[in-house]
């Protein structure tokens, strides 16, 4: 009985180191610019399937390979083949079970923005951060010098936050952003930015700067080194100082759009409000919705993992892309279809 017992931990074990290799695996690759959506390795876990009971708000990975996936009833580690609740020490609690935002910072400390507050995760021990209680905290980045920052929503006002050696510093809290101060987003060459109502501020270095825009729900960067925004009325861009419409190669405007990611090799993601996921890469735009086998055409959250994979969040699952050792050539890359031909 008890040999029986040692094989079955020493297989649990087993499973559990090969979810993390699966997952997390350093020989992966960044996916290759050149190919569209549907020649990457795409693997879905749905909810109605099971392993995920509840729809993602939020997506972080920790040194250790974990993804650390937020919903709307607390936090789940995932590590490529079990999504395992996520229970904090026995006498502490997050601020609320609702995540809005995650953040790992460069230590791996684990930052958790949730509907009600602020808390951090680290060597096992839990650390809120009574400042903000009761705030929302829609969005986190780390700036270079180290600082964390959160965006804070309130009734009357939102707030930017900075986060230094523990200690909170809280910025225009007059009223400047509005109700809320989101996104957040760092560019390559080191300025915070800051998606408002009244539009996109430019907040470091130097003095904030509003750029009037529509309001930004997402923030990346293009070829030209302009910022792109999603907005309720499409793709914008700020090229010297200006904000201007952004055209999709091949595919012009589209007013539905939810996020955005720029993938370390160049490829722009744009995630829809209604039609999955838009690919530009190379001058052209390739499509992948719920008919071609995505989880969801609402796409919530968009991540890259430290091995270059893409990890697409929606109501109905979440979804990952990868390279294939093998790239597979089919009717939407241009392959003839066969009709009538006896092999």
């Amino acid at each position: 009985m008890h040999t029986s017992v040692q094989r079955a931990n020493k297989y649990k074990r087993a499973v559990m180191a090969l979810g993390i290799l699966l997952a997390c695996c350093r020989c992966a690759c960044a996916l290759d610019p050149s190919l569209d959506i549907s020649q990457y390795a795409h693997t879905a876990w749905k909810i109605r399937d099971g392993l995920l009971k509840r729809p993602l708000t939020s997506i972080a990975q920790t040194p250790d390979g974990y993804l650390w996936l937020g919903t709307q009833f607390g936090l789940l580690r995932f590590d490529g083949i079990r999504a395992i609740p996520w229970e904090p020490p026995t006498a502490e609690k997050l601020p609320s079970e609702w995540i809005w935002s995650l953040l790992v910072e460069r230590d791996g400390t684990l930052w958790i923005g949730t509907r009600k507050g602020l808390a951090s995760w680290k060597d096992g021990k839990l650390t809120p951060y009574p400042e903000l209680a009761g705030q929302p905290i829609p969005s986190l980045v780390q700036d270079r010098e180290g600082t964390v920052w959160a965006s804070c929503q309130s009734i009357s006002a939102g707030s930017l936050c900075a986060i230094r050696s523990r200690k909170i510093q809280c910025y225009d809290e007059d009223g400047n952003f509005g109700k809320q101060a989101y996104p957040l987003y760092q560019d390559n060459e080191g300025n915070l930015w800051v998606g408002a109502k009244n539009g996109l501020w430019h907040w470091r270095p130097g003095a904030p700067k509003l750029y009037p825009a529509p309001w930004p729900n997402g923030l990346t960067e293009v070829d030209n080194r302009s910022l792109l925004m999603t907005t309720g009325v499409g793709l914008k861009q700020l090229v010297d100082g200006k904000v201007e419409a952004y055209l999709i190669p091949g595919g012009g405007q589209h007013p539905l759009l939810s996020t955005l990611l720029r993938d370390r090799n160049g490829g722009l993601w744009i995630g829809t409000s209604d039609h999955g996921l838009l690919h530009v890469h190379q001058g052209r735009t390739d499509t992948f919705a719920q008919s071609d086998g995505l989880s969801g055409n609402y796409v919530i959250r968009l991540f890259e993992d430290r091995e270059g994979n893409v990890w697409v969040a929606t109501p109905g699952g979440l979804d990952r892309f990868r390279d294939f050792p093998v790239h597979t050539i089919s009717v939407k890359q241009g392959l003839a279809r066969l009709s009538g031909v006896g092999w």
